[in-house]
Parts: structure tokens; sequence; C-alpha cells
């Protein structure tokens, strides 16, 4: 009698199922191998006609497909961040010396340019401190 359930395989039939999975891992199906890099996400751009042409130029100078050329593109870009609340102080500080130009070039051509001149000139190389610090840094 054998032993076991009587649903279950005799040896010899476990034996060869065992084999048969083994050889299924080992064998090659056939057909394209698996990306090691899969790219399962999407990113949708509105652009205009000129842009697109644009893109698809550059691509076609790179030699590239423009979904390409975007991850070329994106990997190298430099991204530029927005105007910190630093910059924003001093641009804040240039509009306040702008205003106190203008007010000044006004007064001159009031009382006369000879009165105001040494204030407006103290006032341009205050501007032009500050700026080049803003383009500096």
């Amino acid at each position: 009698m054998p032993s076991g359930s009587r649903w279950s395989l005799g040896k010899k039939q476990e034996d060869k199922t065992m084999n048969a999975a083994a050889e299924k891992t080992i064998k090659n199906k056939g057909g394209r191998p698996e990306l090691k890099i899969k790219r399962d996400t999407s990113i949708n751009v509105r652009l205009t006609s000129l842009e697109r042409m644009l893109i698809e130029g550059k691509a076609k100078q790179a030699q590239l497909s423009p979904t390409g050329w975007f991850r070329k593109a994106a990997k190298k870009a430099k991204v530029h961040p927005r105007i910190t609340p630093e910059d924003m102080k001093v641009l804040h500080i240039l509009a306040g010396m702008a205003n106190n130009l203008n007010q000044l070039t006004r007064l001159s051509h009031t009382y006369g340019l000879l009165r105001f001149r040494n204030d407006c000139q103290e006032l341009i190389a205050k501007i032009d401190v500050v700026f080049n610090q803003f383009k500096g840094e």
C-alpha cells in the first residue's frame, strides 16, 4: 500500500515534477532579455509647435530620439534657483535707492543740477556697490 494521502504523488512522480520545475528556471525561454532599468513612469509636457520643432531639431543633430534627448538634457541640466529671500532684500534696497535717485533727479531739474550733484553721485556709487554685491553672489 502506498504511503501518504490518496492525492499525493508517488516518490517517482514528485522527483519528475521537481526536475521539470528546476529545468524551467534554468532553461532560456527565448525572446528579448529583461531590461536592467525599467522606465515605468512618464511625464506629459505641452509644447508649442515651435518648441517641438526646436527639440526635434536638436535631437536630430545629436542623433537621438526626442525622448532620448530629453533624458540626457534632464541629467545634464543646471537648475538656477528662483530669487532667494536674501536676494529679495537686496532687490528691495535697490528699488528704494532707485526711487531716491528719481526724486533727486526731479529736484535737480526743479532747483538746478549743481545743487544736488554730490547727492546724486553718492547715491549712484551706493547703487553700484549693492548691484555688484548682488551680481557677485
